[in-house]
């Protein structure tokens, strides 16, 4: 059924813009992509619109936003690991490496069991999307039949995902490693031929992908690295994801185990750097590496409630922006402890401002050394200092939204079709209500019986508060529609 949607939307458009549009028109096709966008349409103008564009009759649905709600693009998870879902908020005591070996492999080795992956998987898939996660980079295990389980749900459910399967072949404990180099690269082709063909949308085009999965430089041997590059270098279009730089002592050992000056130069010599590839983290990242990631147009993706949990450090993403790199937002379940992205909004802000205040620090000691000597110090080997548009300033409210959505969507190659609301693009969107019907007690929610004063303040500045107090205060009981592909797929009136 066709949808005409009637009210304010926030359309992100750039790091540095996005729309506040209080009187919307969308018009959704029964494909559920954007036959129009009308962005400033007034109440008396709309049946005129609706009749114009034939979106008129039993064929239609009609709705329009009641106060306090408005619709925004679907948040894009370019990072988590499903079967970590239930490990949610344990082990933070520990850092990546001592966390992996205590927690996390013992939990992902239980998918071993299919029955179990049929038992989690709905659950984890379901906290996904109802917390407003309409696209998602999925890890699986390393096991291909539950990995199936995981493509075939989030298919079902009518998700838009990418969902591989871990290779991982080293510096695995014995009970949690494939056996051979033939079975990983068996069980990889075997995974992407059974998600190609899952049935597609109307268009022709899928929802869930396939994505090349080592899992990092240390769990694969160069036999299996050069395996999955030969299968990249095959299949230009097949997305790779993979972590880099998350943990100083990861950084080290792989550049001992693979006699490479940098993290990032090992996945350049075996061919799995290109535009395509979603990088996690980054923490470490030096500037040489930042550029050299750039030149092949990867995107990273970051993960700062991870990164915090686990005591691995702040991405310089305002130096990961200015060199051009690409950078959207990953929950990192569950490094992360939620699977929420407004959780990581949250979470990049705090990092944004704290290395801001950092690096006003750091050039107030340089001003004003001793002696009237200037300090020069320097963050990570071998850098040099950095000036641009993002480096050492907070990030705004119109970066972080467009990390969640647009710049989710450029890291994962889908910018034109998702990440914003556009003529011919895909609807992937969010009903939010910020009303106190919500029941979040951290919304000081839309109510003009006891807030007087709310309907003498112009509808675009209600709208910007609207947003920025979802982004910092809201959860899933905001989101009251999980839309994707024009179908409503979660939230809380689904």
């Amino acid at each position: 059924m066709a949808t005409a949607y009637y009210g304010p939307v926030i359309n992100p458009l750039s790091l540095t813009d996005y729309l506040s549009l209080p009187q919307c028109l969308i018009l959704v096709s029964s494909e559920g992509n954007i036959e129009e966008i009308y962005e400033d349409v007034q109440s008396s103008q709309v049946q005129e619109l609706l009749v114009k564009h034939d979106y008129t009759g039993p064929g239609v649905s009609f709705i329009q936003l009641k106060d306090g709600k408005f619709l925004m693009p679907g948040f894009i998870d370019t990072h988590t690991h499903a079967p970590q879902v239930p490990n949610l908020g344990v082990g933070g005591e520990f850092q990546l490496l001592q966390w992996l070996d205590n927690y996390t492999f013992p939990t992902e080795a239980r998918f071993k069991d299919v029955d179990y992956a049929k038992r989690a998987y709905p659950d984890v898939v379901r906290r996904i999307v109802n917390s407003g996660t309409t696209t998602c980079c999925y890890y699986g295990s390393l096991h291909l039949e539950a990995t199936k389980v995981l493509a075939d749900l989030v298919h079902e459910r009518g998700q838009r995902a990418f969902v591989g399967k871990c290779n991982m072949n080293q510096n695995s404990p014995p009970y949690y490693i494939e056996p051979s180099v033939n079975e990983s690269i068996d069980t990889t082709l075997a995974l992407i031929k059974h998600i190609e063909a899952l049935p597609r949308i109307s268009s022709g085009q899928p929802l869930v992908h396939p994505i090349l999965t080592p899992r990092f430089a240390i769990s694969c041997t160069e036999e299996l690295l050069t395996r999955v590059g030969q299968i990249a270098l095959e299949n230009p279009k097949l997305a790779i994801q993979t972590h880099i730089s998350e943990n100083k002592a990861e950084v080290e050992l792989t550049k001992k185990l693979f006699n490479a000056n940098s993290y990032a130069q090992v996945y350049e010599r075996f061919h799995l750097l290109r535009n395509n590839t979603i990088l996690a983290h980054g923490v470490q990242l030096t500037e040489d590496e930042m550029v050299l990631i750039a030149k092949y147009g990867a995107g990273v993706s970051h993960c700062p409630t991870s990164n915090f949990y686990l005591s691995s450090g702040m991405a310089r993403v305002g130096m990961l922006l200015d060199h051009g790199v690409k950078v959207g937002l990953g929950t990192d379940a569950a490094g992360g402890y939620s699977p929420s992205i407004l959780s990581t909004i949250q979470h990049a802000s705090i990092a944004s401002k704290m290395l801001a205040m950092q690096a006003a620090d750091k050039s107030e000691r340089q001003s004003h050394g001793h002696h009237g000597h200037k300090h020069h110090e320097c963050d990570c080997d071998g850098d040099k200092k950095q000036t641009g548009r993002f480096a050492g300033e907070k990030l705004s409210i119109a970066t972080l939204l467009y990390l969640a959505t647009l710049g989710g969507a450029h890291v994962c190659c889908l910018q034109d079709r998702i990440g914003s609301f556009a003529k011919g693009k895909a609807f992937d969107a969010l009903l939010v209500s910020v009303g106190d019907e919500t029941g979040n007690p951290g919304v000081w929610g839309y109510n003009p019986e006891r807030d007087l004063d709310v309907a003498a303040q112009s509808a675009e500045k209600s709208l910007l508060e609207w947003l920025e107090r979802f982004m910092f205060c809201g959860d899933d009981r905001n989101i009251r529609k999980v839309i994707v592909q024009g179908r409503v797929i979660g939230g809380q009136e689904s």
